[in-house]
């Protein structure tokens, strides 16, 4: 029997171009420009305000991913892996599994094809803020992320684009790395402070 799904909450993500990342703004097709750097090395983490996959309640949860690209994100053979929140049981943890491995739909659907080694999910910690515009995030010992909006002259204090990036098509903050933005694990290691960032309000649904 098919699973219907929703939730909505805001996430943010801070990678290792220079600010903006021209995978999603430039001359050039959606994804396919070479990253700033040669290599795209990002962190993506979500905070669920409300959700529910069936009758199985996603509210207050959170979720984080990071992925290393050798090269233009469409060309995939993505190296990835998420960090689940420790207060998930097992039934949140299948669930949560399902929506962000893009097997029950959603925008991760779209993501998921470019993953070539996929490194598994661990249960963490991971403790989500939200302070005025700025957006941060910590697993003890593996990240330290947090993004702040570009400096703009718009009155609400911040620059947005509708990029139509999978997890925000139609909006889509405009944001750098804060200082110390920083992860370590699976032996993959980076300092992504003042670099590119992106926050937005999320709101998916799905069927399994």
């Amino acid at each position: 029997m098919a699973v219907s799904w929703q939730l909505s909450g805001s996430y943010f993500e801070n990678c290792n171009c220079d600010v903006v990342c021209p995978c999603l703004l430039s001359t050039n097709a959606q994804l396919t420009s070479k990253p700033t750097r040669g290599v795209c090395d990002v962190g993506l983490v979500f905070h669920i305000d409300k959700g529910k996959y069936g009758e199985v309640p996603l509210d207050g949860l959170n979720v984080a991913m990071v992925a290393h690209a050798p090269g233009p994100m469409a060309d995939g053979n993505w190296t990835a892996a998420a960090y689940i929140d420790e207060k998930a049981d097992d039934k949140q943890m299948e669930a949560l599994g399902a929506i962000f491995t893009g097997a029950a739909g959603g925008p991760m659907a779209v993501l998921a094809p470019m993953i070539g080694t996929n490194l598994g999910a661990k249960k963490v910690p991971i403790d989500y803020r939200v302070d005025g515009k700025k957006r941060s995030a910590e697993i003890a010992g593996i990240m330290r992320m947090a993004v702040e909006p570009l400096p703009t002259m718009r009155e609400d204090g911040q620059m947005w684009a509708a990029t139509g990036h999978p997890v925000n098509p139609d909006w889509l903050g405009l944001a750098m790395g804060a200082e110390g933005s920083t992860f370590s694990d699976h032996g993959m290691s980076w300092d992504n402070s003042r670099r590119n960032g992106h926050y937005a309000p999320i709101n998916w649904s799905g069927q399994q």
